[in-house]
């Protein structure tokens, strides 16, 4: 299974509405995937305490990450970097064990003319820090408030071609991808 993460726990942000589009695409070319939306983590992970230990109601976030074949991340862009909550996220992940060896993908999001890059590019170095396998291929939907129509569909045929050739080679980059221990 495909996880995705939505990137973001903004309410009604445009990067769930990617994050399931991408899942489907992931679903169209064939693979199972399941989407972690940022913005259902238990309210009790954000205590303090969690550090030392994660509530119970963490664990299907844990236990998605675990037992994933491939991450596909949906980032959006604010402020010039990725969400807290993403980096937070990351943060409350076992170590090393967690994102060790799983690929990963990115689809950056952003109202601007860079679609993402910038927070993109800063998310690859933890995933690469943690240890992950960085799949080569990113997409950047940038002007993400006219690229999606009121039914959630990207506008632009271009990109969704782009984005679904994308993830048809991450599926088959993260079947090749040998996950000792997994």
């Amino acid at each position: 299974m495909i996880v995705v993460i939505s990137g973001t726990n903004r309410p009604e942000a445009r990067s769930k509405v990617v994050a399931g589009l991408v899942a489907g695409m992931l679903e169209e070319v064939g693979a199972a995937s399941k989407v972690l939306d940022l913005a259902d983590l238990p309210g009790e992970l954000f205590d303090p305490g969690s550090y030392a230990e994660k509530p119970a109601a963490f664990a299907p976030f844990q236990e998605a990450i675990l037992q994933a074949q491939g991450i596909v991340t949906v980032v959006p862009e604010y402020n010039g970097s990725y969400p807290g909550v993403l980096k937070y996220f990351i943060d409350m992940l076992r170590f090393p064990e967690s994102l060790a060896g799983v690929p990963a993908a990115f689809v950056g999001v952003a109202a601007g003319e860079w679609g993402g890059l910038r927070p993109v590019e800063q998310l690859e170095m933890v995933f690469q820090y943690r240890s992950a396998h960085l799949f080569g291929r990113r997409v950047f939907l940038k002007g993400i408030g006219s690229l999606l129509d009121d039914a959630g569909r990207l506008t632009d045929p271009a990109v969704e071609a782009r984005l679904r050739r994308m993830l048809e080679e991450f599926v088959a980059f993260a079947r090749a991808v040998p996950r000792p221990g997994r």
